[in-house]
């Protein structure tokens, strides 16, 4: 049966000679994986591979048979929102990179979830759009995220209580726990002024916190491209 969804590409691997298998956020059907035949071939007439990129934002129309299927199909596709700095800028593209794998490993429900949708759709459009300011984009896309995951963090007590308790080994100086604050309470775009060294402790609090709530979180591969990019 044919649906109209909107979704957001997140990555995709190879499939035989010419084919991918990709995975994408849908609005509709949570966390899908669609087979797209013919996008790696010499021959093919449009560079459809770059569709799947990640983060961008897509208009679907997807093939399902039924529930028991893991890999469906997509009939047509266009990206609805064509990105103006993301791709192109080294920061943006690592951080992008960053949430796209965070994405990949947390995002587990096969079925609709639209306020989830909207906040990562709301997030990458700031991000693209963001002249200046976004260097604690993905800390606070971390912070914000736990609350649609199920584990969200009321305040900051909270968040040092927990991790102690867990036996988080460092110690958080008093310039980062109020800066740890005004990242939890305010959206995207409020300086918050941090050096490299309080911005990394903060981040991999953050982690720590996720992999008490999140089993078999495991590595983040893209971390440490992304600490030497916000240096």
């Amino acid at each position: 049966m044919l649906h109209k969804t909107r979704g957001i590409a997140l990555s995709y691997i190879r499939y035989r000679e010419s084919s991918i298998i990709v995975k994408i956020y849908t609005e509709l059907f949570g966390i899908q994986s669609y087979i797209v035949n013919g996008v790696r071939s010499s021959t093919a007439k449009t560079n459809r591979i770059a569709l799947f990129q990640p983060l961008t934002l897509l208009d679907l129309v997807v093939y399902h048979k039924g529930k028991n299927d893991t890999v469906h199909r997509i009939s047509e596709m266009k990206c609805y929102n064509p990105f103006n700095t993301l791709p192109y800028n080294v920061t943006k593209s690592s951080l992008a990179l960053f949430v796209t794998e965070i994405l990949g490993k947390t995002l587990k429900e096969e079925e609709a979830n639209e306020p989830l949708f909207h906040f990562i759709e709301h997030s990458v459009l700031y991000l693209d759009h963001a002249e200046m300011g976004f260097e604690n984009f993905h800390i606070q896309f971390l912070l914000h995220l736990a609350s649609f995951l199920g584990f969200g963090i009321e305040n900051l007590h909270d968040l040092e209580r927990e991790i102690k308790s867990h036996h988080f080994p460092q110690m958080a100086d008093k310039t980062e726990l109020s800066a740890t604050e005004q990242l939890l309470l305010n959206g995207y775009g409020m300086p918050v002024q941090l050096d490299r060294t309080r911005r990394v402790s903060i981040l991999e609090k953050v982690l720590f916190f996720y992999k008490i709530h999140i089993e078999g979180l495991g590595e983040i591969r893209s971390l440490e491209v992304l600490k030497e990019v916000l240096k």
